[in-house]
């Protein structure tokens, strides 16, 4: 497993049809094209760089399905946890037919204070970084400097990308210490105007950050606090509503990364599929118009080299704008990270090429992130 980038891409050859390309990760050796066009075919090579991945970090190498296993109901994945044994996201385990580990009043977390305005995905369109939501939702008409949001981090996910950004939260998965969701609530002290639950990916903890909220927005009642949260969107639709409640009453914000279009492509990069996101998303399109300011819904796409072709940003602005053209979304510069550091930085061509395919499709706020990263 590399975690250093290398300076130059080497070229890479695709094990089906013999391509050669410096944006072919050594980690799949598959170009995009046969996983999108032949994707049982090399379905199997797919499955071994997602094991290479989990066995370090001793977890689960697919979503466990034992006929007899306690259910998790928390994403997606719907895990069949077997006895003694935990499931895809590493946190929770079957003792004797119950599921213990976090849950609603304990959580796998890290936090810290950012200072106002910070580098949030939607900082561009949020009250924290822009002049929207004032002044029932910001404490300026401008970036909220001399305030502060409350980071939660998450140290779990329900999906496994190769080119994770935060990978290093593995090694926390099964470490013994928690946080419970009074305690966090806490920490949002009277400089705190928002709070941002991500990772990791906040899905697998959602009972803890619903709890951490509620009581945050209790003990802060009759000032701003905004919730956001900031996710791969695979959670149960049933907590995805309790999320869009709390967001959308206190000028929060919901976050999704769509990491791809194809179901092939989107599977080869994270190891499951993104059929629960694009479901879930297209159910929080019905908020977008109750609040149009700051924005309820934002989304954002990471440019991973060889990976996120324009097809499939054509494809994902597409479904953008089905759901509301309003919506705001976020081009992120790649930086080679995980199973994917041999891969190059984002080019400027292509991010470039992608925003106009994006604004082409009717996207009306398209930006490009993480700009420094181009190359």
């Amino acid at each position: 497993m590399g975690i250093i980038p290398s300076m130059k891409a080497p070229k890479q050859t695709c094990l089906r049809c013999r391509r050669e390309s410096g944006e072919i990760s050594e980690a799949l050796r598959l170009c995009i094209q046969c996983i999108r066009g032949h994707f049982q075919e090399v379905l199997p090579r797919i499955e071994k760089a997602h094991r290479a991945a989990r066995t370090p970090f001793d977890l689960p190498l697919k979503p466990p399905k034992d006929p007899h296993g306690a259910p998790c109901a928390i994403c997606f994945n719907e895990c069949l946890i077997p006895e003694g044994g935990e499931g895809y996201c590493g946190l929770r385990r079957n003792r004797g037919g119950v599921l213990v580990g976090v849950n609603s009043e304990q959580g796998n977390l890290g936090w810290y204070y950012d200072s106002l305005p910070t580098n949030c995905v939607a900082d561009w369109v949020c009250p924290g970084g822009s002049d929207s939501g004032y002044p029932r939702f910001s404490y300026a008409k401008g970036p909220e400097y001399g305030y502060k949001n409350l980071a939660v981090f998450y140290q779990a996910c329900s999906f496994n990308c190769l080119f994770c950004q935060n990978w290093t939260f593995r090694h926390r998965i099964h470490q013994e210490e928690s946080i419970s969701a009074a305690k966090l609530a806490q920490f949002a002290d009277e400089q705190t105007s928002c709070i941002c639950f991500f990772g990791g990916d906040p899905t697998p903890q959602l009972p803890h950050s619903l709890e951490a909220s509620r009581i945050a927005l209790e003990r802060c009642r009759g000032r701003i606090l905004r919730i956001c949260w900031e996710t791969n969107g695979s959670m149960n639709p049933s907590l995805l509503e309790g999320m869009a409640e709390i967001a959308f009453e206190s000028g929060g914000c919901i976050k999704f990364d769509l990491k791809a279009w194809s179901e092939p492509v989107h599977f080869a990069l994270c190891g499951v599929s993104n059929r629960r996101t694009m479901e879930n998303f297209k159910h929080l399109g019905r908020w977008v118009n109750k609040r149009p300011d700051p924005p309820f819904l934002a989304a954002s796409t990471l440019l991973v080299p060889g990976y996120i072709d324009e097809d499939e940003i054509r494809g994902i602005s597409g479904f953008i704008a089905s759901v509301s053209p309003e919506i705001p979304y976020a081009l992120l510069a790649f930086h080679p990270q995980f199973h994917f550091v041999d891969l190059p930085t984002t080019s400027r061509s292509h991010a470039m090429r992608c925003k106009e395919i994006a604004e082409g499709v009717g996207l009306k706020r398209v930006r490009i992130g993480n700009a420094h990263l181009l190359r």
